[in-house]
This record gives C-alpha cells, structure tokens and sequence, in this order.
C-alpha cells in the first residue's frame, strides 16, 4: 500500500476514529487504526466493539486535493502513537507506505518513522446494517436533541438501562427521554414526511455513544442517516459512519413521574436563576449533594440560600417574572438544577412545584418548544 496525503484532513480523520478506540480493551487488534485505500477515497476504522467509526477521506472534495497518490490496499496502524506522530510531522505532505510484511514507513520531508503493522484481515468484519427502520434528521437538531438530554443519563452501572438514552418514534413524532432517577430531561421532535409510518420504541442508546457522536459531527444543517436494528444504531453522513451497539432490557415508564398538577408556580429569567444558583453552589460545592435552598418571599421575589458548617452562608434575593400559589421552599442539587435550566434554551422558563418533597418540573414559556426538564429535591434536616 502507498499513500501520499494532505496532513489536515488525515488528522481529522484520525481523531474521529480515534474516539471508538479504547486503551482498555481486551482485543489486541482493536487498539489500532485501519487504514484501507481505494481507487477514489481511503477509509480510516476505529472500534471498542461497543462503538465503531468509520471515517471517509476522498480524493478531491470542492476542487481541494486530499490524496495525490493512492494504491489500492490496507493494513493496521498502532492508534497508541499516531496521532502525535502525523500532528508533529514538519511538512503538510505526508507519505504512508506498506511492504508485504506490513513493515510501515511514514515519510514527512527528512523525517521517516518505521512501525510495525498488522494483517489487516485480522480486523472483525464492520457489521453491515440492513433495515428500513431509517430516517433522517438535520446535523445541528441531532446536535441539539443529544445536548438537552444526554447529560440526565446515569453514570452508575447499578441500572445499566438508565446509562443510555431511550429514543421512540410514534406517529412521526420523536422523543427522547434520560434519567438517572434523580433527575429526567425529555425532548420530543415532529419529523418530516422522510418518517411516514416509520415507528420503534426502547431503543436505548448507550451515553457514551452519543457523547463521542456530538464531539465528532460538525455544525451544519446538513442531513444524517439514523437507521435502527434490533441491537445497534447507525449514524451515517457522506465521510461519516457511526455505529453503536444499544443497551439491552427495557427503559422505564417515566411519565408517570411527571406531575400533572403543580401548587406554586414561578415564572424567572433563565440567567438570572443560573448565576444565582451557581454563586450559591460557592458554598455548597463542599457539600456532598451541593445542596441550594429556594424560598418564595413576597413581591414575587425568591431567596436563594446555601450553607456550609466549616465555611459560611450565602443568600441572594431574586426579582422573578411571577410566582402564583402556595408559599414554597425546597432544597436541591445545584448542579442538576443548572444543568436543566442550560439544556432548556430558553430565555425564561416556568417552574412548576408541587410541594417540598416531590419532583419538579421545569418548562420553556414558548408552548411549542416540548421539552421538559423533571428534578428530585433534596431532604434536608
């Protein structure tokens, strides 16, 4: 094999693969790169068996050249050394050569690496996904369904379900749900026409996954190919393949866990609320649960509170849009509580509680946004 390519797009490829390559593994060939070369694109493959990448480079893209020699062929590349190898190399030119023994040299101006390579038939077959089950969805709505949800996920194994996010598509509707049983976040989405009579429920999603699908998509509104089996998941764009496995058992029915009534309700600007909670969280961040207090007070004003033994006490009052109902005051983390408001995107939200100890919910005041943030308070003695 004989490839000489530009440095840039060589790189981006490698550190999207590099993201399904796990040190850990118990395979040995899995802890490197394949690199396969064809007549008009090279094809980078990175996989922890869980996750698998596979990134795509064409010859020439928009009248840019990426490769300007190629000869048919494959092999394996240690991941452990190559990304610093190909960033620290002098010169945008780079040159990758294979003998038949899978001898590799890597050729930048005077610097030359020799490496060891592998057989690359040794590398497990990238399962082809074959189903209807495929619609697609813009890269930045992805983007943005992943970011107002993942973060809910559990990072316990005790329940491994609830590490994942559970996507269901009804009526061309699509919702995704993520708990970790402190805390749920919920987004649900009308697609297109491109989901007529499509429909599937309890796939989940392993967090992971989706954190290293976000880190590797860009922004755009370009579309992505989502196609779903029975127990893995496929991304694709045209330079992109995104596959990950989905986590066995059955999600929970969590809408039972919202409230369908609320006692007080406090409508309040968004960042106001965020820097009032996060100087507050000051103190508690000693805390084990970063515990903040909320108390209505009169003139449709809350108080923020937080208190730690060993350092000191923290109160702010804070002017809110309205508070309607019952006098109120309630105790949470201040870190979920942060997170919920930042993943809503919105301006002003309203908070509907129904009581001290029971969850609550907050909204976005646009009625068409159906996103819904649920937090669990915190006992305090």
């Amino acid at each position: 094999m004989k490839l000489v390519i530009e440095r840039e797009p060589f790189m981006n490829a490698i550190q999207n693969v590099m993201k399904a390559i796990s040190p850990k593994t118990t395979i040995p060939i899995l802890s490197g790169i394949k690199i396969e070369t064809f007549n008009d694109h090279i094809k980078l493959t990175g996989s922890d068996s869980d996750i698998t990448i596979e990134s795509i480079i064409p010859v020439e893209e928009n009248g840019v050249i990426n490769i300007h020699e190629l000869t048919p062929g494959k092999l394996i590349i240690q991941a452990r050394f190559l990304p610093e190898i190909i960033r620290k190399l002098p010169h945008n030119e780079v040159k990758i050569e294979s003998d038949e023994e899978f001898n590799i040299l890597i050729q930048s101006g005077s610097v030359e690496f020799n490496l060891n390579g592998q057989d690359a038939e040794e590398y497990p077959i990238v399962p082809k996904v074959t189903t209807e089950n495929s619609f697609y969805l813009p890269i930045n709505l992805l983007k943005t369904l992943i970011r107002q949800t993942n973060f809910a996920v559990s990072v316990s194994e005790t329940r491994p379900i609830l590490t994942g996010v559970n996507f269901n598509l009804e009526d061309e509707h699509l919702e995704l749900v993520a708990t970790d049983s402190h805390r749920l976040a919920t987004k649900k989405i009308k697609l297109n026409s491109n989901a007529d009579g499509l429909s599937f429920n309890n796939v989940v999603i392993p967090g992971k996954s989706l954190s290293e699908l976000y880190k590797i998509l860009e922004d755009t509104d370009d579309n992505i190919q989502i196609s779903v089996t029975n127990n893995q998941i496929l991304f694709q764009t045209n330079h992109l393949l995104f596959l990950s496995r989905l986590l066995e058992g059955n999600y929970p029915d969590t809408s039972r866990l919202i409230p369908e009534q609320s006692k007080t309700d406090i409508k309040v600007k968004v960042n106001e609320l965020i820097s009032a909670i996060d100087r507050a969280s000051l103190l508690a961040k000693d805390n084990r649960n970063n515990i903040v207090k909320l108390d209505t007070k009169e003139n449709s004003t809350i108080q923020i509170t937080s208190h730690s033994p060993e350092i000191g006490t923290v109160e702010e009052l804070l002017v809110t849009d309205s508070i309607e109902g019952e006098p109120l005051n309630i105790s949470f983390n201040a870190k979920y509580m942060i997170d919920a408001l930042r993943a809503i995107n919105s301006e002003q939200v309203v908070i509907n509680f129904t009581g001290s100890m029971r969850p609550f919910v907050i909204r976005p005041i646009e009625e068409d946004e159906n996103i819904l943030q649920l937090v669990t308070p915190v006992r305090t003695y």
